[in-house]
């Protein structure tokens, strides 16, 4: 099978990669376990030090990689690419490591020596989407290689070239091979591996229905799987809120990235006091965007990474308009061909009995809505089947704590949003996912205990 990359700037084929067939995976399989346990046995501070450099080594490539996003999946050359966020992440674990994979020494007597100790998985195998393909990827495969598991790494198919380049980077800085490698599979091949109890451990992010995948294919294994899928991240601004700072950051929270942010803004409610300054100062922000070639330096917004793509974000806005919706940004500010170039839209006048409101969009349209008091938007944030983050706009910190108790979501930000922390936990829960990346869990989810209960004489 050849996986093939069209390029959302014109619709040419960028590039094109043959698949592993089942022989040939199950033998690169083999190669990581085998290699793993010498990685694993390596000191810690040299696994450290590797991937470090690694890191460096990917950092050394940006001014090729920063117009490879573009041809790839649209991102804007203005924007710089990913090194920023990538480093932050990776040396952020690097950092911690140590303290983070001790041991818990519960006794060390004359009579015990109790203790709990992190040891890795085996084969961690990692499975990265499209929309930011190196900061997501690095977020388990600098966790899990200084852990001292190995990991295959699987794009998407959108992004070739992303895990090609992680990889020669990582090889180049001295980390072996086997331990660290660079797959192409189709989706039956993947399960078939999943299910043969191939790898230690999963993680996935990317769709609803491919987590759902990753689910029946491990069904029966007892593999452990990290899962982070969809999102329909809402943001609150209170009446309190500094308003000019609360639609900087959450149109911008929508609309970067042609809105596929996985932590991206997607519905917005607004104290009813704002909400038509709100809506105005918004529409003034997305009026002044440039549509075009990502290639280009005056480009704010690119194409979305495919065709298909842009479609399902103009059905959602057409059905909503038809059923009652306000759409406020005029086409003809925006020409685009109906092809991956889609113009921004804000709408109002929305309700939660729209797709819109309520289905992943992962594209550049946001509802807004206006609420009369803090019960009214806890119940809309809380009206979805997903949960990643949710973005809270007040001058009260005691305020918003308050009201993050009674989200469901994985993370809540006051006066901020679309950002992932490395210190903290990247979770969510309900259609979002399980398990959580990123922190000390990060290691903890990578790892498992194991206990020595030692009597001595």
């Amino acid at each position: 099978m050849t996986i093939t990359c069209i390029s959302p700037i014109d619709g040419s084929v960028y590039a094109t990669r043959e698949t592993l067939d089942a022989g040939q995976a199950q033998e690169s399989v083999a190669r990581a376990k085998l290699a793993q346990k010498a990685w694993a046995a390596r000191p810690l501070e040299d696994r450290i030090a590797l991937v470090r450099d690694g890191v460096a080594r990917v950092g050394a490539m940006n001014d090729e990689i920063v117009p490879e996003i573009a041809w790839q999946m649209g991102r804007p050359v203005r924007y710089g690419g990913e090194f920023g966020g990538f480093n932050e992440r990776a040396s952020y674990m690097a950092d911690i490591a140590t303290d983070a994979l001790a041991p818990i020494e519960v006794e060390d007597s004359d009579a015990f020596r109790r203790v709990i100790k992190r040891v890795p998985h085996g084969v961690v195998f990692v499975v990265a989407p499209w929309n930011y393909p190196y900061m997501t990827a690095i977020n388990t495969v600098a966790p899990a290689l200084i852990a001292g598991n190995a990991v295959i790494l699987k794009h998407a198919s959108q992004t070739p070239l992303v895990g090609e380049r992680m990889v020669s980077a990582f090889v180049a800085a001295g980390v072996p091979e086997d331990v660290f490698q660079n797959v192409f599979l189709d989706h039956d091949t993947t399960s078939d591996l999943i299910a043969a109890r191939a790898f230690d451990f999963v993680n996935f992010t990317g769709s609803v229905g491919g987590g759902k995948a990753m689910e029946a294919a491990a069904s029966g294994t007892f593999t452990g799987l990290g899962l982070e899928l969809g999102g329909k991240d809402p943001g609150y601004v209170m009446d309190d809120a500094d308003l000019d700072a609360a639609v900087d950051t959450l149109i911008d929270g929508a609309m970067f990235n042609s809105g596929q942010c996985c932590c991206g803004i997607e519905r917005i409610y607004v104290a009813e006091s704002l909400f038509d300054a709100f809506v105005e100062k918004a529409v003034a922000i997305v009026n002044a965007y440039k549509l075009g070639n990502p290639l280009e330096a005056d480009t704010t917004m690119g194409p979305m990474a495919h065709v298909r793509f842009a479609e399902e974000v103009r059905g959602q806005v057409a059905e909503a308009v038809a059923a009652g919706a306000t759409a406020h940004i005029d086409p003809a500010n925006f020409p685009e061909d109906g092809g991956a170039y889609l113009m921004p839209q804000i709408l109002t006048d929305v309700t939660h009995d729209m797709r819109v409101m309520r289905e992943e969009s992962f594209g550049p349209v946001v509802g807004i809505m206006p609420v009369k008091d803090d019960a009214h938007a806890i119940a809309l944030m809380n009206d979805s089947d997903f949960g990643l983050t949710a973005s809270l706009w007040t001058q009260d910190a005691d305020r918003a704590e308050a009201i993050a108790d009674q989200i469901e979501t994985g993370t809540v930000f006051m006066n901020r949003a679309d950002y992932l922390d490395p210190g903290l936990c990247w979770t969510g829960c309900k259609d979002t996912g399980r398990g959580g990346g990123l922190s000390i869990i990060g290691y903890h989810n990578l790892t498992r205990p194991k206990s020595y209960h030692l009597k001595k004489g």
